[in-house]
């Protein structure tokens, strides 16, 4: 099967899917059941989420990306420039992973939560734009004056949302209620 026939097409969702097939083909699971499988799976609600195009701007919603791991997975999925929406309840979270790839691919940092320093610390020479915000209606207006034709932006905030959510779905709910009232 083409990659390019599967419906997830970011690289990790790729590397799930082969690392599958090898097991699939193992337990001589017919290529037509893997082909039909593959071709139109559904993600998961809020994770890598695409909620609209406004605009030429895609926002996806990926709330359930409550570690920098996730989070760099998904700022590693997105090709365009974009406008990044983080932040929450810090764990102890080292960003410097993601370094590399906010300095080639974020515009403009929307921290979003109570504490928002480390965020600043680590990311504040990076980006040209960089602003705090406690609400999600907030984040998602200030993005859209932010991005133009082509960019995304993505709720993908590493960081646990009890600050001022009661959970990740909330948090990724409360996105896509402001992302419609646009």
């Amino acid at each position: 099967m083409s990659i390019s026939a599967y419906a997830l097409q970011t690289n990790f969702n790729i590397k799930n899917a082969m690392a599958s097939n090898t097991l699939i083909d193992l337990m001589k699971v017919r290529n037509d059941t893997v082909r039909d499988i593959l071709s139109d799976f559904e993600n998961e609600e809020h994770r890598l989420e695409k909620v609209l195009i406004i605009n030429g701007v895609q926002y996806i919603n990926d709330s359930k990306a409550v570690n920098v791991n996730a989070t760099y997975y998904a700022l590693d999925s997105i090709e365009t420039s974009m406008v990044w929406i983080v932040g929450g309840v810090d764990t102890g979270n080292d960003y410097e992973p993601l370094l590399p790839l906010i300095n080639e691919k974020v515009k403009a940092i929307i921290c979003l939560g109570d504490n928002n320093q480390k965020l600043i610390e680590t990311f504040a020479n990076v980006v040209d734009f960089m602003i705090e915000t406690i609400s999600l209606d907030e984040a998602v207006k200030i993005a859209y004056k932010l991005t133009e034709e082509g960019d995304v932006v993505l709720l993908s905030p590493a960081c646990a949302s009890y600050d001022l959510f009661e959970n990740y779905k909330d948090r990724g709910s409360q996105f896509k209620q402001a992302v419609r009232q646009l």
